[in-house]
Protein backbone atom coordinates (compact mmCIF):
# COMPACT_ATOMS: atom_id res chain seq x y z
CA UNK A 1 0.00 0.00 0.00
CA UNK A 2 1.70 3.36 -1.33
CA UNK A 3 1.86 6.14 1.93
CA UNK A 4 1.25 9.73 1.90
CA UNK A 5 3.35 10.99 4.36
CA UNK A 6 4.26 14.31 6.01
CA UNK A 7 7.70 15.03 5.39
CA UNK A 8 8.89 15.85 8.84
CA UNK A 9 7.52 12.83 10.22
CA UNK A 10 9.07 11.62 13.26
CA UNK A 11 11.54 8.39 13.08
CA UNK A 12 10.30 4.91 14.17
CA UNK A 13 7.43 2.56 13.33
CA UNK A 14 3.94 4.58 12.96
CA UNK A 15 1.45 3.57 16.19
CA UNK A 16 -0.91 6.55 14.81
CA UNK A 17 -2.91 6.07 11.88
CA UNK A 18 -4.16 9.05 10.11
CA UNK A 19 -7.34 7.94 7.57
CA UNK A 20 -9.08 10.55 5.56
CA UNK A 21 -11.95 10.06 2.64
CA UNK A 22 -9.94 12.15 0.38
CA UNK A 23 -6.82 14.48 -0.99
CA UNK A 24 -9.87 17.84 0.32
CA UNK A 25 -9.41 16.55 3.35
CA UNK A 26 -5.96 16.83 4.56
CA UNK A 27 -5.78 20.60 4.97
CA UNK A 28 -7.55 20.02 7.86
CA UNK A 29 -6.00 16.77 8.50
CA UNK A 30 -2.60 18.08 8.21
CA UNK A 31 -3.16 19.68 11.72
CA UNK A 32 -3.34 15.88 13.10
CA UNK A 33 -0.04 15.24 11.35
CA UNK A 34 1.47 18.78 12.75
CA UNK A 35 0.52 18.66 16.56
CA UNK A 36 1.47 14.63 16.41
CA UNK A 37 4.99 15.58 15.03
CA UNK A 38 5.33 18.55 17.59
CA UNK A 39 4.58 15.31 20.30
CA UNK A 40 7.32 13.35 18.64
CA UNK A 41 4.81 10.87 17.40
CA UNK A 42 5.43 8.31 14.63
CA UNK A 43 2.76 7.76 12.23
CA UNK A 44 1.25 7.61 8.55
CA UNK A 45 -1.29 9.77 6.77
CA UNK A 46 -3.11 8.04 3.93
CA UNK A 47 -6.13 8.54 1.85
CA UNK A 48 -8.73 5.40 2.08
CA UNK A 49 -12.04 6.17 1.30
CA UNK A 50 -15.19 3.75 2.51
CA UNK A 51 -16.97 4.10 -0.59
CA UNK A 52 -14.00 4.84 -3.35
CA UNK A 53 -11.80 1.82 -1.77
CA UNK A 54 -13.35 -0.37 0.12
CA UNK A 55 -10.94 -3.10 -0.16
CA UNK A 56 -8.04 -0.80 1.15
CA UNK A 57 -9.77 0.31 3.91
CA UNK A 58 -10.74 -3.31 5.03
CA UNK A 59 -7.10 -4.20 4.10
CA UNK A 60 -5.71 -0.98 6.21
CA UNK A 61 -8.03 -1.66 9.13
CA UNK A 62 -7.65 -5.40 9.24
CA UNK A 63 -3.83 -5.01 9.56
CA UNK A 64 -3.20 -2.21 11.18
CA UNK A 65 -2.75 -3.35 14.87
CA UNK A 66 -0.58 -6.46 13.56
CA UNK A 67 2.06 -3.02 11.64
CA UNK A 68 1.93 -1.91 15.18
CA UNK A 69 -0.84 1.19 14.87
CA UNK A 70 -2.24 1.20 18.18
CA UNK A 71 -5.41 4.54 17.21
CA UNK A 72 -6.50 5.71 13.87
CA UNK A 73 -7.54 9.11 13.63
CA UNK A 74 -10.52 8.75 10.34
CA UNK A 75 -11.72 12.15 8.85
CA UNK A 76 -14.70 12.15 6.48
CA UNK A 77 -17.10 14.14 5.71
CA UNK A 78 -20.98 14.51 4.33
CA UNK A 79 -22.10 10.40 5.24
CA UNK A 80 -18.81 10.30 6.95
CA UNK A 81 -18.73 6.61 7.30
CA UNK A 82 -14.84 6.33 7.17
CA UNK A 83 -14.47 6.27 11.18
CA UNK A 84 -17.76 3.72 11.45
CA UNK A 85 -16.55 0.87 8.96
CA UNK A 86 -12.77 1.20 10.43
CA UNK A 87 -13.99 0.99 14.13
CA UNK A 88 -16.28 -2.24 12.69
CA UNK A 89 -13.00 -3.77 11.31
CA UNK A 90 -10.10 -3.26 13.94
CA UNK A 91 -10.73 -3.44 17.56
CA UNK A 92 -8.46 -0.56 18.11
CA UNK A 93 -9.33 2.85 19.10
CA UNK A 94 -10.66 5.29 16.32
CA UNK A 95 -11.34 8.48 16.90
CA UNK A 96 -13.46 10.47 14.30
CA UNK A 97 -13.00 14.20 12.85
CA UNK A 98 -15.76 15.59 11.41
CA UNK A 99 -15.03 17.76 8.34
CA UNK A 100 -17.22 20.44 7.02
CA UNK A 101 -19.60 19.76 4.17
CA UNK A 102 -21.30 22.03 1.49
CA UNK A 103 -24.75 21.09 2.48
CA UNK A 104 -24.84 21.43 6.22
CA UNK A 105 -21.35 22.85 7.43
CA UNK A 106 -20.32 19.72 8.87
CA UNK A 107 -23.21 18.96 11.24
CA UNK A 108 -23.83 15.78 8.69
CA UNK A 109 -20.66 14.60 9.67
CA UNK A 110 -20.43 14.93 13.13
CA UNK A 111 -23.80 13.36 13.52
CA UNK A 112 -23.15 10.33 11.57
CA UNK A 113 -20.02 9.42 13.68
CA UNK A 114 -21.45 10.29 17.45
CA UNK A 115 -24.48 8.47 16.24
CA UNK A 116 -22.65 4.99 15.84
CA UNK A 117 -24.77 2.19 17.40
CA UNK A 118 -23.83 0.68 20.52
CA UNK A 119 -20.76 -2.01 20.26
CA UNK A 120 -19.09 -0.07 17.23
CA UNK A 121 -17.58 2.86 18.71
CA UNK A 122 -15.67 5.82 17.53
CA UNK A 123 -14.57 8.78 19.64
CA UNK A 124 -15.98 11.80 17.58
CA UNK A 125 -14.20 15.12 17.81
CA UNK A 126 -15.19 18.40 16.88
CA UNK A 127 -15.48 19.33 13.03
CA UNK A 128 -12.86 20.70 11.30
CA UNK A 129 -9.30 21.89 12.34
CA UNK A 130 -9.79 22.12 16.64
CA UNK A 131 -11.30 18.06 15.84
CA UNK A 132 -7.97 17.50 14.06
CA UNK A 133 -6.10 18.95 16.24
CA UNK A 134 -7.74 17.40 19.29
CA UNK A 135 -7.73 14.37 18.10
CA UNK A 136 -3.84 13.62 18.06
CA UNK A 137 -4.11 15.02 21.64
CA UNK A 138 -6.56 12.67 22.61
CA UNK A 139 -4.60 9.90 20.71
CA UNK A 140 -1.06 10.91 22.51
CA UNK A 141 -3.46 10.80 26.03
CA UNK A 142 -4.20 7.76 25.62
CA UNK A 143 -0.25 6.57 24.30
CA UNK A 144 1.03 8.58 27.15
CA UNK A 145 -0.83 5.69 29.64
CA UNK A 146 1.73 3.58 28.90
CA UNK A 147 4.72 5.71 27.24
CA UNK A 148 6.27 8.05 29.57
CA UNK A 149 7.93 9.90 26.77
CA UNK A 150 4.63 10.34 25.34
CA UNK A 151 3.32 11.55 28.58
CA UNK A 152 5.88 13.56 29.22
CA UNK A 153 5.53 15.40 25.53
CA UNK A 154 1.84 16.10 26.15
CA UNK A 155 2.41 17.87 29.74
CA UNK A 156 5.28 20.20 27.99
CA UNK A 157 2.59 21.13 25.53
CA UNK A 158 -0.30 21.76 27.72
CA UNK A 159 2.01 23.41 29.95
CA UNK A 160 3.80 25.57 26.91
CA UNK A 161 -0.69 26.64 25.93
CA UNK A 162 -1.09 27.84 29.34
CA UNK A 163 2.44 29.84 29.48
CA UNK A 164 0.96 31.44 26.17
CA UNK A 165 -2.33 32.28 27.63
CA UNK A 166 -2.39 36.03 28.82
CA UNK A 167 -3.70 37.22 32.12
CA UNK A 168 -4.45 40.25 30.91
CA UNK A 169 -6.92 41.07 27.51
CA UNK A 170 -5.58 43.16 24.82
CA UNK A 171 -6.68 45.13 21.89
CA UNK A 172 -3.68 43.74 20.06
CA UNK A 173 -4.66 40.75 17.15
CA UNK A 174 -4.89 37.79 18.16
CA UNK A 175 -3.74 35.04 16.45
CA UNK A 176 -6.59 32.49 14.85
CA UNK A 177 -7.07 28.94 16.67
Amino acid sequence: MAKKTTKRRPPGKPVVGIIMGSQSDWPVMRHTAETLEALGIAHEALIISAHRTPKRLDTYASEAQGRGLKIIVAAAGGAAHLAGVTAALTQLPVLGVPMHSASLGGLDSLLSMVQMPAGVPVGTLAIGRAGAVNAALFAAAILGLSDKKVAAALTRWRERQTANAPLVPSDEPQPAR
